[in-house]
């Protein structure tokens, strides 16, 4: 199995979340990524998926990963039957961090028990 074709769930990850300026090139039996994602979320995902496959500190793999907006964590567009508590646990591991997304958007929400559908939240960085 080729480098290239070990790694390909984070080459077909980077394509979902539209990663710019994305570069593969395999040179020697590892793999050489890089490219854009959005947000800081967006490149933990990738990390994350990196990881899945090759392990904690793979040999194989060198990528370079930049982010386009590292003001905010990540940002959400709300779906039907979320609450920001689900939000919350969803990014950060933590329910009760609504707090922070809550305060972070009371630009567009009032009462942090009221979102709607398709409203674009932001996740702020903690």
């Amino acid at each position: 199995m080729s480098v290239k074709a070990k790694y390909q769930p984070v080459l077909d990850l980077g394509l979902k979340l539209n990663v710019k300026d994305g570069d593969v090139s395999e040179e020697n039996g590892v793999l050489k990524i890089k490219g854009m994602t959005a947000t800081p979320y967006e490149k933990n995902l990738l990390w994350d998926k990196i990881k899945e496959i090759g392990g904690e500190h793979p040999s194989d793999i060198k990528a370079n990963i930049t982010v386009e907006d590292d003001s905010v964590y990540a940002r959400h567009t709300v779906k039907s039957g979320e609450s920001l508590s689900k939000i919350a646990k969803h990014y950060y591991g933590d329910a009760m961090k609504y707090k922070q997304i809550f305060e972070a958007n009371t630009n567009i929400l009032k009462n942090p028990d009221l979102i709607h559908p398709d409203q674009v939240l932001v996740i702020p960085n903690l």
